[in-house]
């Protein structure tokens, strides 16, 4: 079962931080990582939101590639190309997978001004060590899908 984890920390900088160490815990298979993300509010106190899987582009390079394939079917690969490109950048746009966009803007419009929330979604981790590398970052956890008591021990391995 996927675990969504929700960390208020001190700023946008923090936050970009977090992601880092998300991936890099990551890559070091000490954290399954599905997605992660960022939300803050800027200077006029509008939130923002920083995802790191870009669907938008995946979509439209894929469909360049599919569009350019059966572009040339038809002897008109630079049509097939624009035009697959274009209903490649759509279909990622409308495509939500991962942590819930709605929630993300929720949250993040419920942040102090100067504040980030951090998500992350995970389909397994090793706690101990991934509490250790956050600790330094003073986060507090806003939100999980964690047990009550899974979630309490969560909160107090951050706080020693």
């Amino acid at each position: 079962m996927a675990q969504l984890i929700v960390l208020g920390v001190a700023d946008r900088d923090t936050a970009e931080q977090a992601l880092d160490i998300a991936s890099d815990l990551n890559r070091r298979e000490l954290l399954q990582l599905e997605d992660a993300a960022y939300a803050y509010k800027d200077h006029k106190g509008r939130p923002r939101i920083h995802q790191t899987v870009n669907l938008t582009g995946y979509g439209a390079a894929g469909g360049a590639l599919w569009g350019t394939l059966i572009g040339l079917l038809f002897l008109n690969p630079l049509l097939g190309l624009a035009v697959g490109a274009g209903a490649g950048a759509v279909a990622g746009r409308l495509t939500d997978i991962g942590i819930d966009d709605d929630m993300i803007r929720e949250i993040g419009s419920e942040l102090r001004q100067g504040r980030a929330a951090v998500f992350l979604l995970s389909s397994d981790a090793t706690i101990d060590r991934v509490v250790e590398a956050f600790r330094p970052l003073d986060p507090t956890v806003l939100q999980t899908n964690l047990s009550r008591d899974t979630e309490q021990e969560l909160v107090e391995a951050l706080r020693s």
